[in-house]
C-alpha cells in the first residue's frame, strides 16, 4: 500500500501512506509538470488557499481500515476541480488502487484506478 502512485488520467503522482488505521494520501508531483513551474491550489473553494502549493496537498481524511485492504468512511479532495467527494479505496492488488469518490451514495460516483509507480 505505502508508495507512489500514479492516478488514472495519469497527471498525478500520490503519495499514499497508511496513518494509523487510515490512510494518507499526498500530492506529489505530475509526470507532466514543469520543473521550472510552481502549481498552485487555484480551484480551491477556500479563497485564501489558492495561492497554496499543490505539492504537499493532502488528498486523503477521515479513513478507516475494514480489513481485506479495503478502507471507507474517508472523503478525498479532487485539486482538479475543487471539491471534495466521500470516498472509499480498495487495495486490488500490490499495484492496483481502486478510488472512488461519490456524492451521498456510492452509487453515484466515479472509480479511479490508480497505478503504483516503480521507483
Amino acid at each position: 500500500m505505502d508508495g507512489k502512485w500514479l492516478t488514472g488520467d495519469g497527471d498525478g503522482w500520490i503519495e499514499v501512506r497508511r496513518k494509523g488505521k487510515g490512510l494518507s494520501g499526498v500530492v506529489a508531483g505530475s509526470p507532466n509538470d514543469d520543473p521550472d513551474e510552481d502549481r498552485f491550489d487555484e480551484k480551491n473553494p477556500d479563497r485564501a488557499l489558492r495561492k497554496r502549493l499543490l505539492k504537499g496537498v493532502e488528498l486523503f481524511s477521515d479513513f478507516e481500515y475494514e480489513g481485506d485492504g479495503r478502507w471507507s468512511g474517508g472523503t478525498i479532495y479532487d485539486p482538479n476541480s475543487g471539491k471534495t467527494y466521500s470516498c472509499t479505496v480498495t487495495l486490488e492488488d500490490e499495484n492496483t488502487l481502486k478510488v472512488r469518490g461519490y456524492i451521498g451514495i456510492s452509487l453515484f460516483g466515479r472509480t479511479d484506478i490508480w497505478t503504483r509507480v516503480q521507483d
